[in-house]
Parts: C-alpha cells; structure tokens; sequence
C-alpha cells in the first residue's frame, strides 16, 4: 500500500470536474477505511485500488474543507441517518474535484452496521458558488479557535446558526442547492 503525504506547495489550483452521468461510489467500514472503490473513484482520485482499500477514506481530504462539515458528517451517520453535503476532495496528484456526497449507513441482513456507503455525484457550479463562502467562513473559525479539539465544534455551531438564520437545515439547503 502507497502512503501519500503532501505539502501545501503541491495542491494544485486545478479542478476536475465530474462528467454529468457519473457517480463515484465507495464502501467503508466503520472506522471509514475504504472497503469499496469504484472506477470512477479511482480515475477521478488518480489512486489504484490498492492504494484505496483498507486506506481511511479522509486520504481524499482536501485542507480548503473544514473539518467541523466532516464532524457533522459522522455525527450523522453514527446516528443512522444520511448524509448530504457538498465536498472538495483532493486527487492524488494535487488536483481536486466537487462533489455532491450522500453517505448513508451499510447493514447486514441481521441489522448491524457493517459500514457506510457514499454515492457521490458532480454538484453545480451554482451550488459550489453558495457553499465556499460558507466553508471559508468555518475554516477561519477553526483557524482562529483556541483549541484545535474544539474547533470542529465551533464551526459546526456557526454553520447551524446560519442554516437557523436561513430557516433551514443543512441537509435540506444542500438538497435544495443541488436542485436548483
């Protein structure tokens, strides 16, 4: 298994973008080590199926994503229910690529979590346009957080405080971004 490990210099500013029609699929365990990877995931990463499984699927962590979304994001799931959100992920080779990620949690037959299934789709532009400004906004308040431990929770109060300001929530703005 290949190990990646980048500096900052080697994010490129350089989108992939998504054809329409294409899903980008991939399974995990409980603890997110990838168990499954599409194609599409390992064309659009740039990473072999080996590289993925057994690998935490935050390899595909891009640093302009605030880490308060994918505390929210396990929040919900852990909790059994899905999740929606828009996502930047970083491709193997410093590029990065949008998406819309809906994470839903995997049972057996018997009823027990075996793991998570993400089906991630191409988001709009318009949809992109909308959520940056909300994700460079968490971003600074984990920046400027005095705990590293407690700034994924302050982001994440600040992105419900404005999905309230909005009278929505976030899983119903991302739908409704997505729809729009």
């Amino acid at each position: 298994m290949t190990s990646y490990s980048r500096t900052n210099s080697e994010i490129k500013n350089e989108e992939i973008k998504l054809v329409d029609d294409e899903f980008i699929v991939s399974k995990t365990d409980t603890k997110g080590r990838i168990t499954y990877a599409n194609r599409v995931f390992m064309e659009i990463s740039g990473y072999a199926e080996a590289d993925l499984l057994g690998v935490q699927q935050n390899i595909i962590r891009h640093p302009d994503m605030p880490r308060g979304v994918y505390r929210f994001l396990w929040e919900t799931i852990e909790s059994g229910k899905e999740f929606f959100g828009f996502v930047k992920n970083l491709c193997a080779d410093g590029r990065y690529y949008w998406v819309l990620a809906n994470v839903t949690p995997d049972y057996d037959t018997s009823g027990t979590l075996t793991g998570y299934l993400s089906v991630r789709r191409k988001p709009s532009q318009h949809a992109i346009d909308h959520i940056v400004p909300i994700y460079e906004a968490m971003l600074d308040i984990e920046k400027r957080a005095s705990s590293k431990k407690t700034a994924p929770d302050e982001s994440i109060a600040y992105l419900l405080q404005q999905m309230k300001d909005m009278k929505t929530d976030y899983q119903s703005y991302i739908l409704a971004l997505f729809n729009d």
